[in-house]
């Protein structure tokens, strides 16, 4: 006979899903390359001033090359890592100026879910020891009570009762992710970061685990910060995108504005790039990147696409463009207006 168990879920009401999780403003993470004894050290700057908001029940996209400075964005809404500038609220709270105690409370409330569901979890504990952990570390229920909430916390991302005793090698990779989804939503979290949770499954088993997020969302009220390189993914998922170059914002919007009518140059190859987007939209957004990413440790004087853009002019490669609103987005790109009049004339 089945046991029926249950789990705390928080509600997921209509002004809870209007309240800002997280704040992040002109975020900066910067980190000192020593060059020996008696040089001064060189500056990588990883994240160079990042703005967003994420409300309950959202999901924002965070896409861009390899090296854009989408994971340390992500250490940083964790808190694993310090930034070096700017301001990040979680839940109201401001975390760069909250005191140790603070930031142990925050820490619950912002849980990741890493790439590889193969390498996450500890081989040598059972499923149950692995989601049961979070509780006996940072609440103070009985065994029994940490058991229960275990039990039903598999339930609610499909597994079976009898997988409680099982240990990680015994599972698929899908179910190994579910595994670790599971223990992210163990102590209730109101954001979830997703650092690339699908790339390392069959494309089948994606849409199952894409589903089950989306599900669980649904039903729970989270907001998830979702790195991607994969923009089929991000299609499916995301309800905002952010789109990242070399640490920077170059384009931030509603989905499918820069799914239908991306501005950016970077934005319309990386479409342009992907199969099943790269017949749709207009001529210049299957454009083709040339050349390498330039080194963070070197960046181009001006805007940081330069090196790379069709489009580029003198003023391009002299200054660094802000983010401006243009049809519904923020874009940073001089060229940008002119572009999509050209867009929208053809």
């Amino acid at each position: 006979m089945s046991t029926a168990y249950s789990i705390e879920q928080p509600p997921a009401s209509s002004n809870t899903l209007d309240l800002p999780v997280v704040v992040a403003k002109d975020l900066r993470r910067v980190y000192p390359i020593s060059k020996g004894l008696f040089h001064k050290p060189d500056l990588l700057q990883a994240v160079g001033g990042v703005s967003f908001t994420v409300h309950a029940g959202k999901t924002l996209a965070v896409v861009g090359e390899s090296g854009c400075g989408k994971s340390t964005l992500a250490r940083m809404v964790t808190l694993i890592e310090e930034p070096t500038g700017g301001s990040l609220q979680l839940g109201g709270v401001d975390v760069v100026s909250a005191g140790t105690h603070d930031k142990h409370a925050l820490r619950q409330k912002v849980q990741l879910v890493f790439q590889n569901p193969y390498g996450s979890l500890n081989p040598r504990k059972r499923i149950g020891q692995i989601l049961e952990a979070p509780l006996e570390i940072n609440t103070k229920l009985n065994a029994a009570e940490r058991a229960e909430k275990a039990r039903a916390m598999l339930a609610m991302v499909g597994l079976r009762p009898e997988h409680y005793d099982r240990y990680p090698h015994m599972f698929s990779g899908g179910q190994r992710q579910r595994i670790a989804i599971a223990r992210a939503l163990m102590l209730n979290p109101s954001l979830v970061v997703a650092d690339e949770p699908v790339s390392a499954l069959d494309v089948s088993i994606q849409a199952q685990v894409l589903n089950l997020l989306a599900d669980l969302q649904r039903d729970l009220g989270l907001a998830y910060l979702f790195i991607s390189h994969d923009l089929g993914v991000v299609r499916h998922i995301a309800h905002d995108v952010l789109v990242m170059y070399l640490g920077h914002t170059v384009e931030h919007g509603e989905k499918n504005a820069i799914f239908n009518r991306p501005l950016h140059p970077y934005t319309q190859a990386l479409l342009g790039s992907t199969p099943g987007l790269a017949g749709s939209g207009s001529a210049h957004q299957r454009s083709v990147l040339k050349g390498e990413l330039p080194s963070p440790l070197n960046p181009p004087a001006g805007c940081v696409f330069s090196t790379r853009c069709p489009h580029a002019t003198e003023q391009c490669r002299r200054e660094r463009p802000s983010l401006q609103e243009l049809h519904g987005r923020a874009v940073a790109c001089f060229e940008a207006p002119r572009l999509a009049a050209s867009a929208a004339k053809a």
